[in-house]
């Protein structure tokens, strides 16, 4: 008996080596106590061809398989949890039919662990990425780094140069939900570029809210932008303004807004529900250039009909820093696509390796790489 290790310190490990006269009908018995004189009570029953150390889950490094060794792990008795640091008292009995016969006691102390080595290669893993990461972010700061075009940020320029032509608003709407969303966040940002070319270039952007929280973050994001565009003069705090909470009520009122004032550059970035083909449509209606991005994979057959570009998924998280050109943003964004490569081909290896080790019957050798893609947590 031993405290189980990479643990809480509620848990104690019972081993004992494999004996000749095992059978599914011969079972083990074990029991536990807190004290050394019982009184001893029940814990399990269970056949003594069973719990061997090839049935427990645990990497290689930690634990090594083999049917020369029983284990079995106790963390409670008569129903009570066990305590970190209290001794506990456990005995090993063999029923063969006749009622069980038990061994001399053991006892075993669980402590708490600083470290569960099971996870060690989760930490090597993310040791690399961070490598990964501020290796790109590096060389980001000493040369320029090639992204993807994406062409609903190329088209922003366009958009806002449209309006200012046209002598007609900008509306920029940042979806349903709150700031807890990553889609809400990445929405205030891009809005920042946006704010600050709309500065640039005079032209009138308005932001209707359904969230006081986002719109009080964009006003900073927005009064940000305007006096790095170096137009603080041109800032107006009504530039974002609160309509209501209400879903539909709050898609009438900017459809409305938009019917009235005729918009020439619409953008639409953020979580979106049903709303979406409604204020799509009407964008659309009144011709305006519209570029929306979203993660709502169940509202993109609606953008993508009724807008002009379409921010898919994660070029919504891109488009900081495609627009930004900051370094740490682009060796960030640069090392995620390495970090989905390499996932890439490990699953592809991992997938090739258990096929090969069926194939071949090396199930238990191909397991000890497979330990390091594995998460066990």
């Amino acid at each position: 008996a031993s405290d189980l290790p990479g643990d809480d310190g509620k848990a104690v490990l019972l081993l004992w080596p494999r004996m000749p006269y095992e059978a599914s009908e011969v079972f083990y018995v074990v029991q536990g106590a807190e004290g050394p004189e019982g009184p001893f009570e029940e814990i399990a029953r269970f056949p003594s061809n069973s719990h061997y150390r090839t049935e427990r889950r645990a990497p290689f490094w930690t634990w090594r398989k083999g049917k020369d060794e029983h284990f079995f792990v106790v963390r409670t008795i008569g129903g009570r949890p066990l305590e970190s640091g209290r001794e506990y008292y456990f005995r090993l009995g063999v029923d063969l039919g006749e009622g069980p016969s038990f061994g001399p006691a053991v006892s075993a102390i669980p402590k708490p662990n600083w470290f569960d080595f099971k996870k060690l290669n989760n930490l090597i893993f993310m040791v690399l990425l961070a490598g990964v990461v501020l290796w790109f972010i590096g060389r980001a700061r000493k040369k320029e780094l090639f992204l993807r075009r994406i062409p609903g940020l190329d088209a922003i320029e366009e958009a806002i140069g449209r309006a200012t032509e046209m002598g007609r608003p900008i509306y920029y709407l940042t979806g349903r939900l709150g700031m807890s969303s990553v889609s809400t966040i990445a929405a205030t940002i891009i809005l920042r570029d946006i704010a600050k070319r709309t500065a640039g270039y005079d032209a009138q952007l308005k932001v209707p809210h359904t969230d006081p929280v986002v719109m009080a973050v964009c006003r900073e994001v927005v009064k940000g932008a305007y006096l790095e565009a170096g137009r603080p003069d041109a800032y107006n705090e009504e530039i974002n303004f609160y309509v209501t909470d209400d879903q539909f009520s709050y898609t009438m009122a900017v459809d409305g807004m938009m019917v009235r004032e005729r918009p020439a550059a619409v953008f639409l970035m953020g979580y979106y529900y049903a709303e979406s083909l409604l204020l799509a449509e009407v964008g659309a209606s009144v011709g305006a250039i519209q570029i929306a991005g979203t993660d709502a994979e169940h509202q993109l057959p609606f953008f993508v009909t009724a807008c002009d570009y379409t921010l898919i998924g994660e070029e919504l998280y891109a488009a900081s820093a495609y627009l930004s050109k900051e370094p740490a943003l682009i060796g960030t964004l640069r090392a995620q696509d390495v970090g989905k490569a390499f996932l890439t081909a490990f699953l592809v290896l991992g997938a090739i390796a258990s096929t090969i080790g069926v194939w071949a019957g090396i199930e238990h050798k191909i397991d000890y790489f497979l330990d390091i893609l594995r998460d066990f947590s």
